[in-house]
Formats: structure tokens, C-alpha cells, sequence
């Protein structure tokens, strides 16, 4: 173990380190002909837009060196910052703005706390600690309150901003939707008793009295949207196997559970429902395979009309014309914020891409499905590099995604362009557990958590190395938190040591200790996937690589934030520490400014030239040497 040679002091690095020989780097080799990690990191991410009660004005979340808050006319024109220093938040985990009533204001969270901020500008002002606002009416708004490990819905006034308690249960409270009246809020509910059912319920503001719109044993809903005259709620269920639309008629006479009428039979995922403004229709989004579509339902009779497809739509609003405001992005495209007018023409309102990223070629990938050990039929999205062929195989590197309850879909990635560019196939893959293939698809890795998910990995790189323009030599693994656990997994528990180097970006090596190190989110989520520690003990050991780390063999880079609350650096000390007493070959860093997430434009950008270094060094030829053969650094 020795300290790396660093040029000088830098304050976004904590820990650099290494065991084994060093990594040198490689002066040899070019970078890509035209990506720049550089403009990879300046690309904004837009999000989260929400339309004006007038429809005139679009508030939109957009994340560079803070996450604040634009407004953009509906129409086109000048894009103008309302909030100032808004805390940096990864995209999932951090909600928008909502509109008051009168769109004079707009409600945000910042660090924890509620936040009113004049919409035309001026300072904002703090109401109460709290998440995920919603107004009631103009003076009053739904929050959610942390309490005993739960989250409760409370009314708080702007003015005497003392919460008072709408909703509880024995569990999470969240997704609040009001009703036009103002009378009713319907929301969703996360049981801790049963954690594959979040149900919906709908409570009366002035009563306080809640009743149940749906809930089904272990089966989850969401998305759920008011009709514009009250009278009805639609939601998406997964009750039929995908997550299908459902629309049932409210009377507030009865206390029963009402009845529902499943409106489609997509077998596709629908989310982020919106009433259009007749009531006749609903907004959506439908994912299948990680493709997601922008369409219209019709009410009556449930059919499906698609106003724009592919690549990822998500936050649509129907606007009084019939067009709709949404975000886009695709594998060619970084995220935009589009208009989306009946006849299909899209118009863009913002779109914060540097020219550099506009004027980079794109390769868009090949949806790919491959058989695992068991025979289960798994997902991916294979980027091949231009000129890559038999006579020519290429490096590659394969990437589980976070999560797990995830999917990479057809969505920008400057870091896949960028490693594409230089020479490298990217294998950005699905395994069990992956969303927008079905719920059966999505639970199949239930109570298997690094057994019969890494043997999806595994099959990830026997399908490259039957393709004649891949070295079946000179394969890497990289995943960040799920996809890092992934990662570790597939160069330990692999008998014939198939990938040549891995990287672990902010992931768990031992899921009883992480399970008890993480916060609470984290550990109901393995939880609901794996079951207590204390009644699986023998499934959470299968699931934890550092019970057999001395099968590790290839070289690892290991990256951390400090201030992760959901995968504890500790889990990375963990791993660091069995590696030095084996004396294995590793790189550890960390970013004391960092949490689940390497956000910040420094960290971002020595994690990835790190990675890039990693990389080269164990997979990239000599420029003048044939294909073939691993490099004698890797066993």
C-alpha cells in the first residue's frame, strides 16, 4: 500500500491510495476523436417541469453547479433563474417546484426545509422542515412530515406555519395530488408491513377521515391524477403484471373502497398520469424495454394514441390546445424541455446542452437479449465502437445499472459516448430486477441478491465474447451503488475470472453490515428485495461478496463519497482493508464533498479521468500492437 503521487493538493479528493503496483497511466494512448469529458460534466440536466395555473409559464429544476429552480414561457423566450443556491441534488432523489394557486409563488424544498419563492423573483422564504409540497389553496400547503421512521402528510399555513396532521398509517405517506376543489388529497402510502404494496388512498381536508381508493397484497401503485371536475382519480397498478392504467369514479357518499375500471392493456409500464384539461383523456408515459413513449388514453374506452415516441419523456402536463410540456432525452440527446404540439412537432423551450455535446457524434446502441446460466432471457444495450471488427476486437466494458429497481433505457449517457468514442464497446445491461419488462422480470431477483443476478452479469460477457469484433480479453465491469455491488460480485464469485478489471463506484461489499450502516430508505429497500437479516441470514451471506473475497483476482478501482447516507463509506473501508490483507491489486479514493452521487463538477470529473486511466491501463492495446492477449499486469 503506498499514497499516490499527487500534483498538489486538491479538496474535493479525501482518501488516494492503492495496493499492489501502481497505475502509471498511459501516455500512449489519444483521447477520443471528439468527446470531451469536459463537456460531458458542463451538460445540464433538465427536470421536473411544472406548467403555470394560467398555462402561460413553465417552472423547471436544472442541475449544474446548484439544482434551481427556471421559468420558460410556454411559447419560447428567455429562460430566468428564480432560486439562487439551491443545494445540488441527485435527480432521484429531488422533487421540482409546484405552482400556488394564483402563480404568483412557487414552493421548493432546499436542505431539508419548505420554501416559498416569488415566482417574478425576490428572496425566498422559509416555512417549515418538511418534503415534497403541494398547495392546498392559496395560504395553505401539503407537506410531508418525518416522524418515528415514518413520513405523515400535514396542512401548514404559510402564515403560521405550525403543521397540522392530514394523513398517517404505518408507513410513508407521499405522492400527494389535491383534488380541484380543494376538499380531498389523494396520495400514496408505502406499507412498512408489507413492503411490495403501496396503495392509494384519498382523505377529506376538513374531516381529516382517509378512505382506500386501492390496495392489494404485495402489489404496488402510483401516478395517481384527479379529473378535472373531482369526480374521478386515475392510477397506474401492477396488479395485472406491468404497471396498467386504472380510473375509478369517486362518490363521496361512500366510505367503501370504490370500484375501478382498468382503462389499458398495454403490458408496458404507465406513469406520470395528467387529466387533459377536457377530462376526456389522459397524459402519460409508457415504457416497454427501457423505450419510453409520450401518449394520449382516451377515457371511454381506453385506447392508445402515441404524440411522440422513444427515447425517456418524463413530467408530461397537458396544456388548454391540446399540446403538452415535457422533458426529453434519448441515447443520441441530453435531456430538453419540449413542447409537444398535437400534429407531432416538437418544439424545444431549453435545452442546456454545450455545443461541443451538439456537435459530437452519437453511436446509438443495439437492444440486445441474452440467456443467463439458468436460461432467464436478460436485457441490454450494446454500443459498438466505429471501426471495431474481426479483424480489429475492441475492448469493452460492461455496466449493470443502480438501483437495483431501475433500468437503463434509451437516455443520454456522456460517459458510454465518451469511452464509445475512444475505442471501447459499451454493454449497458438489464439484469433481473430491472423495471419496464414486466413485475415478474422486476422481482426475480427477490431473495437471490448476488447469486442469480451476477450469473446475468457473467452471461453478460460470454455474449461479447462470442461477437468476432470484441476481445474477450480485455473486459471490464463498472456499476455505481447496485451496479458496483454487481461489479464486485462478477470478479469474485466467477470460478473462470472472466472480467479482466472492475470498478465499484459507491457500492456495498457485505449487505448485513451495509443493511445496518445505511439509512432507512436503503434498508427497507433491501428489506422488501431480501427479507430481514435476521430471518435470511444464509441468503444475506450468499449476497455478500467479502465472505469469499480471496477468489479476487483482477484489479480494482474503488471511488466513495464521504457523505453517503445510503451505501456507508464504510462498506468501501470494508472492502479496502480484506484487499490489503491479501495483498490484492486495488485504487481507492474518496470525495469528502460527495454522497450517493459524485455531483460536483471536481469530483465528477477525477472520478471519470480516474476511470478512464483504470481502464486504458488493463484493457487498451499498445497503438501499434495486434489484438489479443491480456496485459501481463492482469492475472
Amino acid at each position: 500500500m503506498a499514497a499516490s503521487e499527487a500534483a498538489g493538493p486538491r479538496w474535493w479528493v479525501g482518501i488516494d491510495r492503492h495496493g499492489g503496483v501502481p497505475n502509471p497511466g498511459r501516455p500512449d494512448t489519444a483521447p477520443p476523436p471528439t468527446w470531451r469529458l469536459e463537456a460531458v460534466a458542463a451538460t445540464q440536466r433538465v427536470r421536473h417541469p411544472v406548467v403555470s395555473p394560467d398555462g402561460r409559464t413553465v417552472a423547471v429544476v436544472v442541475d449544474d453547479d446548484h439544482s434551481d429552480v427556471w421559468t420558460v414561457p410556454v411559447d419560447g423566450g428567455e429562460a430566468v433563474r428564480v432560486t439562487v443556491g439551491r443545494q445540488l441534488a441527485a435527480f432521484w432523489e429531488d422533487g421540482g417546484a409546484t405552482w400556488s394557486p394564483d402563480g404568483g409563488s412557487l414552493a421548493v424544498v432546499d436542505r431539508g426545509d419548505v420554501h416559498v419563492v416569488p415566482a417574478a423573483g425576490g428572496p425566498s422564504r422559509r416555512v417549515c422542515s418538511g418534503s415534497s409540497p403541494v398547495w392546498l389553496d392559496a395560504g395553505r400547503l401539503v407537506v410531508g412530515i418525518d416522524r418515528d421512521d415514518r413520513t405523515a402528510l400535514a396542512v401548514v399555513a404559510i402564515e403560521d406555519p405550525w403543521p397540522e396532521r392530514l394523513a398517517a398509517g404505518n408507513g410513508d405517506c407521499f405522492g400527494a395530488v389535491v383534488s380541484p376543489d380543494g376538499r380531498q388529497v389523494a396520495h400514496l402510502l408505502f406499507h412498512h408491513g408489507d413492503l411490495n404494496c403501496t396503495s392509494v388512498h384519498v382523505t377529506d381536508v376538513h374531516s381529516r377521515t382517509s378512505r382506500v381508493v386501492v390496495r392489494d397484497t404485495a402489489t404496488n401503485a402510483r401516478s395517481p391524477a384527479w379529473s378535472p371536475d373531482g369526480s374521478q382519480l386515475a392510477y397506474a397498478s401492477e396488479r395485472p403484471g406491468w404497471y396498467e392504467v386504472f380510473v375509478t369514479d369517486l362518490d363521496v357518499r361512500s366510505s367503501s373502497a370504490p370500484v375501478a375500471r382498468q382503462l389499458t392493456h398495454e403490458s408496458a409500464d404507465v406513469s406520470e398520469l395528467r387529466f387533459a384539461p377536457d377530462g376526456r383523456s389522459l397524459v402519460a408515459v409508457r415504457t416497454r424495454h427501457g423505450v419510453a413513449d409520450l401518449v394520449r388514453i382516451d377515457v371511454a374506452d381506453g385506447a392508445v394514441t402515441v404524440l411522440a415516441p422513444g427515447g425517456t419523456w418524463s413530467s408530461p402536463t397537458p396544456l388548454a390546445d391540446g399540446s403538452v410540456v415535457a422533458v426529453h432525452e434519448s441515447f443520441a440527446r441530453p435531456a430538453r424541455l419540449c413542447r409537444v404540439f398535437p400534429d407531432g412537432v416538437v418544439a424545444t423551450l431549453l435545452d442546456r446542452a454545450p455545443a461541443a455535446v451538439r456537435a459530437a457524434a452519437h453511436v446509438v446502441p443495439e437492444h440486445v437479449t441474452y440467456t443467463s446460466s439458468d436460461g432467464v432471457a436478460v436485457h441490454g444495450w450494446l454500443y459498438r465502437p466505429v471501426g471495431a471488427a474481426p479483424s480489429t476486437p475492441c475492448p469493452a466494458v460492461v455496466q449493470p445499472h443502480g438501483g437495483p429497481t431501475s433500468v437503463t433505457g434509451d437516455e443520454w449517457d456522456g460517459i458510454a459516448q465518451y469511452f464509445v468514442d475512444k475505442g471501447y464497446a459499451w454493454f449497458a445491461i438489464n439484469p433481473r430486477g430491472s423495471t419496464t419488462y414486466g413485475r415478474d422480470y422486476e422481482r426475480a431477483n427477490h431473495g437471490v441478491w448476488g447469486v442469480a443476478d451476477t450469473h446475468d452479469c457473467l452471461a453478460a460477457h460470454d455474449h461479447l465474447a462470442s461477437l468476432a469484433w470484441v476481445d474477450p480479453s480485455r473486459v471490464a465491469i463498472f456499476g455505481a451503488s447496485y451496479g458496483s455491488y454487481m461489479a464486485l460480485h462478477s470478479v469474485v464469485d466467477d470460478p473462470r475470472h472472466r472480467y479482466a478489471a472492475a470498478v465499484m463506484k459507491y457500492g456495498d461489499c457485505d449487505i448485513l453490515t451495509s443493511w445496518a450502516q445505511g439509512d432507512l430508505v436503503g434498508r427497507l429497500d433491501l428489506e422488501r428485495m431480501m427479507g430481514h437479516p435476521h430471518d435470511h441470514a444464509a441468503a444475506y451471506r450468499a449476497g455478500s461478496p467479502i465472505h469469499r473475497i480471496e477468489q479476487l483476482r483482477a484489479p480494482v478501482l474503488i471511488a466513495h463519497g464521504e457523505l453517503d447516507r445510503r451505501v456507508s463509506v464504510a462498506q468501501s473501508h470494508e472492502l479496502v482493508d480484506a484487499l490489503d490483507r491479501l495483498g490484492r491489486r486495488y485504487e481507492f479514493v474518496t470525495y469528502p464533498t460527495e454522497a450517493h452521487g459524485l455531483l460536483r463538477l471536481e469530483p465528477f470529473l477525477d472520478f471519470h479521468r480516474r476511470l478512464e486511466r483504470f481502464l486504458d491501463w488493463y484493457l487498451m492495446p499498445r497503438p501499434s500492437a495486434a489484438a489479443g492477449g491480456r496485459s501481463d499486469w492482469v492475472s
